[in-house]
This record gives structure tokens, C-alpha cells and sequence, in this order.
């Protein structure tokens, strides 16, 4: 095994140049810039700072340009620039009814207080290709309205009847990226694994209840991105003060409940909030979300999307690339071992095939 890796360090640094190489592209066009990723390609930075779990723009477009658009592997470049940063403490549960709405919808009432905000979106769009983006100086200009101001919970038309299951306790939720997930996981925990979660996971996840496995019927009761304001308590001065703000994705779907021995026919709630704007991932976690209170609500189980265990273990993109492509690396000594071991069974059967004869 020794003398198969001789030299690789070699080879390594090499591969690394042609990396370099290749990312940059062809010299004679002008190099791609963190400013225009964070401007341009907006989603894509949003995917890799939620699932990095760190909200920083240009952190984000730096890695997205060193992984050469890999998101999965920009994730992993934030995931472990992150382990380095000290915690200097934890803010304070940000307010999102009073965010700063872009863009605010609901698929349960039309005419809900505050009004449809339909915001920049993909769907009215024609999904065909815009040459005029191709041709330098004609793409195309629209009116940009700024944010509207805070609008009413759509969940609180539905409180008002009773017709909604409360809304949880708040609590200090525990920390998943400093403590080993154990399984059953609360809520709050089973939220925080589902926010750092491979958004393409979650959408086949959520897609399985919507097609049966699970039995999930959801509305998005509201969906809502816009800019909220973060605060932190500083202990010396006994109170909290506004450090920034950031751009956050909320999804609440509303689920029909048949009702249980301990609770009566209701609406429950799925939940769903990611840093940036990652519509699709938001909705995906809150059917997830929902699809994973089966079991405390009384429910029937057995679908994938109901078990903790497949769900949580499974949906981490940094756990699951690395246990993936670590079958990339020398493994050398254990095919020689399997290798041996078929050619000394291929050899005993056919002895046996000839003592039959």
C-alpha cells in the first residue's frame, strides 16, 4: 500500500494547479467578482449561507467562486470557516412578524389584511430562455417597489375561530452544531437540522408526503422573505440592542387535523424559516416539518418522510458527500482482502463441482 502512494504528494499539488487552472477559465475574460455573485446569483448564495449556516454575503459568493459553482462544496468551505469564528454569545429570537416584507402570499385567503405582496418571483414566468440576458446592455428593466411595512400572521385569522392548534412554548433550544444529534429530537431540534438541510433532500421529502407517503394535506397558509432586525442582549448594559439585520425565508403551511382522544378537529402547522431567500426550501421543511409531528399528534406512521431517524441522519449534504466520496480514496488493502476472499470461494466451488462429478 506504501509504494502505491509514493509520490502522490506530487501529484496532489498538481491536481491542485490544473484546480486553479480550471476555475479561472479562459484568461482572456474578465474574472468573475464576489460582488456580482452576490448581486447575480443571489439564490445561490442564499442555499450555501443557510445550509452553511452562516449569514455573510460576500462569504458566501467567495466560496461558491472557489468550489467553481459546486454549491454542496461551497457549503462545506462555510461549514468549516465557521468551526474557526469564536462565539462571542447567541442574539435574540428574531421577530418575524415584523419583517420588512419583499414579498408576502398566501394560498388560503385571497383577501387577507395587509394584501397579496407578490415580490420578485419565477411564477408567472415562462420557463423559456431570455436571450436578451445573452446580449450585452438589453436586459430587461422593471419598477422596483421597496419593502412593505409588517403585516398580520395569516395563522391569526384561523387563532380567532379556534380553529388552529396553539403555537408552541417558546424555549432556549438546545444547539445541534455543538451538540451530537440523539435521537427522538424535539422540535426545535429537528428544526434546526432541517434548516442546514440538503435543499434537494427536503424537496423529494416533502414531494413523497404530497404523493401519499405520509398522509399530509398542507396549504401555505403564508409565506413571507424580507429583512428583519437582529438584536442581542449585552449583559453589561442589562438590555438589548439592534447589531444588523438579514434577509430571512418564512413558511407557515396550514394541515388538516382530524383530531385525537387529546386534541379536537383543528388545523396544525408546519414551519419553515432559512436565512436568505430560499422559497423552495423553506416550504419543503415546513411538510417535512409537519410530516415528522405524526407520531406526537396521534397520527399513522410509516412513510420516510415521518421517520426521524431517515430523515435527520440522512439530510446533512457535508455528512453524506463526505461518507460518499471518501469510497474516491486508496482502499487498496481492503479490495485485495475482497479480492482474495472471491477468488478462494470461486476456487472451493469448483472443487466441489468436481468431487460431484
Amino acid at each position: 500500500m506504501y509504494v502505491a502512494t509514493k509520490g502522490g504528494e506530487v501529484a496532489i499539488d498538481a491536481a491542485h494547479a490544473w484546480l486553479a487552472e480550471e476555475r479561472r477559465g479562459d484568461a482572456a475574460t474578465p474574472a468573475l467578482t464576489d460582488a456580482q455573485v452576490t448581486g447575480q446569483l443571489t439564490l445561490s448564495v442564499a442555499r450555501v449561507m443557510v445550509e452553511g449556516a452562516l449569514y455573510d454575503p460576500d462569504l458566501a459568493a467567495l466560496a461558491i467562486r472557489q468550489a467553481r459553482g459546486d454549491l454542496i462544496e461551497a457549503v462545506f468551505l462555510i461549514r468549516a470557516y465557521r468551526t474557526t469564528l469564536p462565539r462571542l454569545g447567541y442574539t435574540d429570537p428574531i421577530d418575524t412578524g415584523a419583517m420588512q416584507c419583499e414579498r408576502r402570499i398566501s394560498a388560503t385567503f385571497k383577501d387577507l389584511p395587509g394584501g397579496q405582496v407578490l415580490g420578485p418571483t419565477f411564477d408567472y414566468t415562462h420557463r423559456l430562455l431570455d436571450f436578451a440576458l445573452a446580449a450585452e446592455g438589453l436586459e430587461p428593466t422593471t419598477t422596483r417597489e421597496g419593502p412593505v411595512p409588517p403585516k398580520p400572521r395569516v395563522s391569526g385569522l384561523l387563532d380567532r375561530e379556534g380553529l388552529m392548534e396553539p403555537a408552541e412554548e417558546g424555549g432556549v433550544p438546545g444547539d445541534v452544531t455543538r451538540t451530537p444529534l440523539s435521537l427522538p429530537a424535539d422540535r426545535a431540534t429537528r428544526l434546526q437540522v432541517l434548516a442546514r438541510a440538503d435543499e434537494g433532500f427536503l424537496l423529494s421529502m416533502a414531494y413523497s408526503t404530497q404523493r401519499g407517503f405520509g398522509r399530509t394535506h398542507a396549504f401555505v397558509g403564508e409565506l413571507r422573505i424580507g429583512a428583519v432586525v437582529v438584536e442581542m442582549e449585552i449583559p453589561e448594559l442589562g438590555f438589548g440592542i439592534e447589531i444588523g439585520e438579514m434577509v430571512v425565508t418564512e413558511c407557515e403551511t396550514v394541515n388538516q387535523f382530524t383530531g385525537s382522544g387529546v386534541a379536537p378537529p383543528q388545523f396544525t402547522r408546519g414551519y419553515g424559516l432559512t436565512l436568505g431567500r430560499c422559497e423552495r426550501k423553506a416550504i419543503s421543511m415546513s411538510l417535512v416539518d409537519r410530516a415528522l409531528r405524526a407520531e406526537e399528534l396521534g397520527e399513522e406512521t410509516g412513510a420516510p418522510a415521518q421517520d426521524q431517524e431517515f430523515v435527520l441522519m440522512h439530510s446533512d449534504n457535508v455528512q453524506a458527500t463526505g461518507f460518499l466520496e471518501h469510497i474516491k480514496l486508496p482502499h487498496y488493502v481492503d479490495f485485495q482482502a475482497e479480492l482474495e476472499l472471491i477468488r478462494r470461494l470461486r476456487r472451493e466451488a469448483g472443487e466441489r463441482r468436481e468431487a460431484a462429478e
